[in-house]
C-alpha cells in the first residue's frame, strides 16, 4: 500500500501527517474533499494559540485521550481529513526567532517587521493593519484573547506602534479605531489608577457609545450589548490560568472561558450582513511555555480547542466562514519522554506552577513547600527539592517581562519532570516551522508550505477584498 493512501485510508491520518514532506502534504491536502470550494468567505475566524509548539498540541491531545477518551477537535478535524493542512516560515525581519508582535505583524501588515514593533517597518513605514482594512470594507472586525487585549497579538492585527509595551497608547488606538468586539484582560491598561495619564478609559469608552463588560454576568447578558461596539476588559494582566481558573468559584463567576467569549463575539459579529472578521488568541499559552507549566499549557491549549470547536461549529452551519488555525511561533519545545503513569499524574493537578509559586513566600518551611505541591499536584517532591525551590526566595525583584519576580519556574519544572516525564528544550521562542490549518471556503488555495506574511493577502483575497485598494 503506498503511504499517502495508508494516511488516508486508516485512523492514523493525523499521526502520519504529523511528519509529512511539503511535497507529501500537498497531496494529503488534494486528496480530502474540500468543503466550500471556490466560494468567497464572508467571515474569517483567525485562531491563534501563542507559542504552541507541536508537542505542546500533542501533550493536550494525549490529555484528552488519557482523561476523557476523546481526541482535541483539532486532532480530529485531521484525522477525519477535514482541514486544509501546511506548515509555516515564522521568521521576522531580523530574526529567525520571532517574538508575537512581529508575529502577529506579519498577519497583520502582510509585511515582516523587527521584533518588539508592531505593523511598523524596519525604516519607519507604518502597514495597515488587516483589522482596519477589512473595517474599511464594511466588516465588523474584533479580537478575543486570554492575556491584555492590547498585548502583542491583538495588536498586531489592528494598530501601528513602535514599541509593543506601549499597551496604554494602544488601549488609546482602539477606542479611535471603534473595532466591534474587544475582550481580554489588562485593566491595568484602562483604569485611572494604573495608567500614567490618570485616564480613566472605560469611561471614554463609554461616553463614546460603547458597551463596556466587567465581569461575566455583564458578558452573558447579550442582550444588553444591543448594537454597540463592545469593549470587555475582565481582569488585571491575563486572565487565570483556565486550570486555576476551574478551582475557584468567584473566578469563574468573574470570568468568561475563551471559548465562551468566542461564541459571543461570533453572535455579535454575525449581525452584519457584510460579514465579520476575528481573531481569537490563546495568549497564557505561550506564557505558560516560558514557565515550563506543564499544566498550564496543556490545560490553557484544551481550552483553546474548546474555542477552536466552536468556531468549527459555527462554520459548518454557516457554510460562508474560513477558520484559520495556527500558532505565531514555537515556545520551549515540550514533549513527554518517559512512562504513561507519570503524564497520567497531570489530570490530578488542581493548580498550575504559577498558582504555587505565586503562593510561597520566604516564611515557608519546607516541608509547608512539600505539603503545598502535594496538595495541588498530588505528587510528593522530597525535602532537598523542596530546599532548593525555597533558596529563590531568599531575594526577588521585579524585572522582566514572563517572570517579574524571578519565581524558580524552572526549578520547579525541572523537579516535576521525574514524577510526569515532561521534559523541555528551552524556556524561549523556537525558531520552528509550525502547524497551519484552514476549514472553510477559501481552505483549498492553502499550499502546504507558506510565509508568515503570505496569510495577509491570503484573508483578503479568500474573502474577495481587493488587496491592492484595501
Amino acid at each position: 500500500m503506498k503511504r499517502r493512501d495508508f494516511f488516508k485510508n486508516t485512523s492514523l491520518t493525523a499521526l502520519g501527517a504529523a511528519f509529512l514532506s511539503p511535497a507529501e502534504l500537498f497531496a494529503f491536502n488534494k486528496t480530502r474533499e474540500i468543503e466550500g470550494t471556490g466560494k468567497t468567505a464572508k467571515n474569517i475566524i483567525f485562531l491563534v494559540s501563542d507559542g504552541m509548539s507541536v508537542g505542546t498540541l500533542t501533550l493536550a491531545n494525549l490529555m484528552l485521550q488519557r482523561k476523557e477518551g476523546r481526541k482535541s477537535k483539532w486532532i480530529e478535524m485531521y484525522e477525519q481529513n477535514r482541514l486544509s493542512r501546511a506548515i509555516m516560515d515564522t521568521a521576522s525581519a531580523n530574526a529567525l526567532v520571532t517574538d508575537s508582535a512581529a508575529a502577529s505583524s506579519s498577519w497583520g501588515g502582510g509585511v515582516r517587521v523587527n521584533n518588539g514593533s508592531l505593523n511598523v517597518g524596519t525604516q519607519g513605514q507604518h502597514y495597515k493593519p488587516i483589522l482596519q482594512k477589512f473595517k474599511a470594507a464594511g466588516k465588523s472586525v474584533g479580537c478575543v484573547t486570554t492575556v491584555p487585549i492590547t498585548h502583542a497579538t491583538p495588536a498586531g492585527f489592528s494598530v501601528n506602534s513602535d514599541k509593543r509595551s506601549a499597551q496604554e497608547d494602544i488601549a488609546l488606538q482602539y477606542l479611535s479605531l471603534r473595532f466591534d468586539v474587544m475582550l481580554g484582560g489588562g485593566l491595568e491598561f484602562f483604569a485611572a489608577d494604573k495608567r500614567k495619564d490618570k485616564k480613566n478609559l472605560l469611561t471614554n469608552f463609554r461616553e463614546g457609545g460603547f458597551s463596556v463588560l466587567r465581569n461575566r454576568s455583564q458578558f452573558a447578558d447579550a442582550s444588553g450589548w444591543g448594537n454597540r461596539p463592545v469593549i470587555g476588559v475582565f481582569h488585571e494582566d491575563g486572565l487565570p490560568y483556565s486550570l486555576d481558573r476551574e478551582q475557584d468559584s468567584s473566578l469563574v463567576a468573574a470570568i468568561p472561558t475563551l471559548a465562551e467569549m468566542t461564541k459571543q463575539a461570533i453572535n455579535h459579529l454575525s449581525k452584519n450582513k457584510k460579514g465579520f472578521v476575528m481573531q481569537v488568541e490563546a495568549g497564557k499559552v505561550d506564557w505558560a511555555a516560558h514557565a515550563n507549566d506543564a499544566a498550564g499549557l496543556i490545560f490553557d491549549q484544551i481550552a483553546f480547542d474548546d474555542a477552536v470547536k466552536a468556531a468549527i461549529d459555527f462554520a459548518e452551519k454557516d457554510g460562508e466562514t474560513l477558520v484559520i488555525i495556527t500558532t505565531d511561533h514555537g515556545n520551549a519545545n515540550p514533549g513527554l519522554f518517559g512512562p504513561d503513569i507519570n503524564f497520567d499524574k497531570l489530570q490530578h493537578f488542581k493548580q498550575t506552577n504559577d498558582w504555587l509559586l505565586r503562593g510561597i513566600d520566604r516564611t515557608f518551611s519546607v516541608s509547608q513547600i512539600v505539603e503545598r505541591i502535594e496538595g495541588a499536584q498530588g505528587i510528593v517532591i522530597t525535602k532537598e527539592e523542596a530546599a532548593s525551590l525555597l533558596k529563590h526566595y531568599e531575594k526577588t525583584d521585579s524585572e522582566g517581562l514572563y517572570n517579574p519576580y524571578k519565581l524558580p519556574f524552572k526549578e520547579l519544572a525541572d523537579i516535576q519532570s521525574k514524577y510526569t516525564s515532561i521534559g523541555w528544550g528551552s524556556m524561549n521562542h523556537s525558531a520552528d516551522h509550525v502547524e497551519l490549518a484552514m476549514f472553510g471556503p477559501g481552505s483549498e488555495r492553502l499550499k502546504p508550505f507558506v510565509k508568515n506574511t503570505d496569510l495577509h493577502n491570503f484573508m483578503l483575497e479568500a474573502a474577495g477584498v481587493d488587496a491592492k485598494t484595501a
